[in-house]
């Protein structure tokens, strides 16, 4: 079966597990917006008692449960373009990407009263303050998060926002008229500059260069696609970004199943489970840790919130801060050696290894 044959034929009115873990959860679209030709936003509904689960910072994202003919479903993350300083509702951008199945399906079937399986909100692409000055550069689909950050950030703190936002034409640029907006009522706190590559061709490091120049010392997001990226990190180098204040949103296609149930293997006989104090949320909590079994599994499998994504080792939504103790991790695809050294882990893939441990989620 082609893409397309089961982009069309794959549409539930309702999408569901059937798991009984606290970390899935099923939102209502009350909401389709579309934005440009080939983006939508959805707005879910956050029921009352789910409110609590549901709290996130701006630049995080929800990992929303596609189902597909081929597989069954498959998963995938989502940037949040709400504010949590502003909007009640969540809210998701989807743009179609070439022969991409879950964004083409979501765009061609959310409709009002669907429900979409999603995992509570997570992602470290995060301002650690509001009250700081913010460079925002994003391309296409890039704006998602960034316009989160952006309107928390005038609302919730103090501090200033220069956006560069780079599209192909002007009928592809989302949120074009609420930027326009929101530069009207906050005219001294933020800047919006429109790249369009009708106009002026792809973005080079050199033109960047010219445009972020003057804010090298704002901290700095970058967003877009992977030779955008990749164009805006060596601008931002150049004109003295340090690596400290600069912040690159990478997505990866989740080929495992992040909403599958979770399951923690009792200790063999004999095996003494290690003991672990975990900061999560502001609040510090004690458990047994088997020690074969993954640090995020336990805390899902008692009804903890930790944050995750993929569940594979394949992104770091679920880092944490080991403060105290060893760990070992099984699989590694995306801390590097200066993160390791600072003590950081994946809670998706560690597992004891000194008797006693102390580790802290940061987010």
């Amino acid at each position: 079966m082609s893409e397309e044959d089961s982009t069309t034929a794959a549409r539930p009115d309702v999408a569901g597990t059937g798991h009984g873990n606290t970390h899935v959860h099923n939102l209502t679209v009350v909401e389709v917006i579309r934005e440009t030709g080939d983006a939508a936003s959805l707005v879910l509904e956050v029921p009352e008692a789910l409110v609590s689960k549901f709290k996130y910072h701006p630049g995080q994202f929800l990992t929303i449960r596609v189902p597909s003919d081929r597989t069954g479903a498959v998963a995938r993350c989502y940037s949040l373009s709400s504010s949590p300083h502003l909007d009640d509702d969540l809210v998701v951008t989807v743009k179609r990407t070439a022969g991409g199945y879950a964004s083409n399906w979501l765009c061609d079937n959310a409709e009002v009263g669907m429900r979409l399986t999603v995992l509570t909100p997570s992602g470290v692409f995060v301002p650690k303050s509001l009250d700081v000055d913010l460079l925002l550069v994003a391309a296409g689909s890039g704006i998602t998060p960034m316009i989160s950050i952006a309107k928390s950030t005038l609302i919730g703190g103090s501090g200033t926002v220069y956006l560069f936002y780079a599209n192909k034409d002007e009928k592809s640029v989302i949120f074009g008229d609420e930027l326009d907006d929101i530069m009207r009522e906050f005219p001294d706190r933020l800047n919006v500059e429109h790249w369009l590559e009708s106009e002026r061709g792809l973005p080079t490091v050199n033109g960047l260069i010219d445009s972020l120049g003057a804010y090298s010392a704002y901290d700095a997001f970058v967003c877009g696609p992977a030779s955008f990226m990749e164009v805006a990190r060596s601008a931002l180098g150049t004109i003295g970004v340090p690596d400290s204040r600069l912040h690159i949103e990478l997505y990866r296609s989740l080929s495992g199943d992040p909403f599958a149930d979770i399951e923690v293997a009792e200790p063999t006989d004999g095996e003494t489970p290690a003991g672990v104090t975990v900061e999560l949320g502001g609040r510090k909590i004690q458990l047994r840790w088997p020690r074969n079994a993954k640090l995020l599994d336990v805390l899902l499998s008692q009804g903890y919130d930790a944050p995750f994504s993929c569940r594979e080792g394949a992104c770091s939504a679920c880092a944490c801060t080991v403060r105290s103790g060893e760990v070992k991790m099984l699989r590694n695809d995306t801390l590097v050696d200066a993160d390791i050294r600072v003590g950081l882990t994946l809670a998706c893939q560690a597992v004891p290894v000194s008797d006693s441990i102390d580790i802290a989620f940061d987010q």
